[in-house]
């Protein structure tokens, strides 16, 4: 059974329609990117599958279970979170407080302060600093860090590369090896291709709320992905 299953999902701002029938599946322990130009909807589909719009509850199923439209902190609660794109620390807060905030529930599992530390070395230095102060890159890291203290099965990544150097980008990246480890299940939103191809096992790629192409990340040509990119 995949840990996680979309299904015909539509997704609407109003009257504006994101998102057309889109239909995923992620299996426990994989990590699956998706990819897309801007505005082909992959922010709009991590929104739908945490909570964020709405949606009919079997367009969204974890664990056997529909989800769709349950509030987002109740899916917090049941093993998922979410990396917003932007980050989006406690500017007023420092390093460890905000890694703090996302182990408030107290879900059980391996990720603890010492262990995200352990992940992410440079933060442990600055512990005690405010999360604004930190580089980029840093920032980051508290974000991503922040998600894992709430111990989740399934962990989704929106844009963690974005505005970043790519020495700070591919330092990220190869943390996702000792993540998934732990029994986390990692979905990818990347509009940096080749990272996302090289970091994933399954990719789906979104072409104006539609899945224009998936399959296993080393196994599509550059010339099927271009294509399906960008519709052409």
């Amino acid at each position: 059974m995949a840990l996680l299953e979309v299904n015909n999902l539509s997704a609407y701002y109003a009257d504006f329609q994101a998102l057309f029938g889109i239909s995923l599946k992620v299996d426990a322990g994989q990590v699956v990117s998706v990819i897309g130009a801007n505005g082909a909807g992959k922010s709009t589909l991590m929104k739908s599958i945490v909570g964020m719009l709405k949606t009919a509850p079997d367009m969204v199923v974890f664990d056997g279970e529909p989800i769709g439209g349950t509030r987002t902190a109740r899916l917090v609660g049941r093993g998922i979170s979410m990396v917003p794109e932007g980050r989006r620390l406690f500017p007023s807060l420092s390093v460890e407080e905000n890694l703090l905030i996302g182990g408030q529930l107290g879900r059980p599992g391996p990720w603890s302060l010492e262990r995200v530390f352990k992940l992410f070395p440079a933060l442990e230095e600055r512990r005690h600093q405010r999360s604004m102060s930190l580089s980029g890159g840093q920032q980051q890291m508290v974000a991503i860090g922040r998600a894992l203290m709430a111990n989740p099965r399934l962990l989704l990544c929106d844009e963690i590369s974005l505005g970043l150097a790519p020495i700070l980008v591919r330092e990220i990246f190869a943390r996702m090896p000792s993540i998934v480890a732990e029994g986390t299940t990692v979905i990818i939103v990347e509009q940096d291709v080749l990272q996302a191809l090289s970091a994933s096992d399954h990719v789906y790629c979104l072409q104006e709320g539609r899945v224009s192409l998936e399959g296993a990340s080393r196994s599509l040509s550059r010339e099927a992905i271009r294509a399906a990119y960008f519709g052409v």
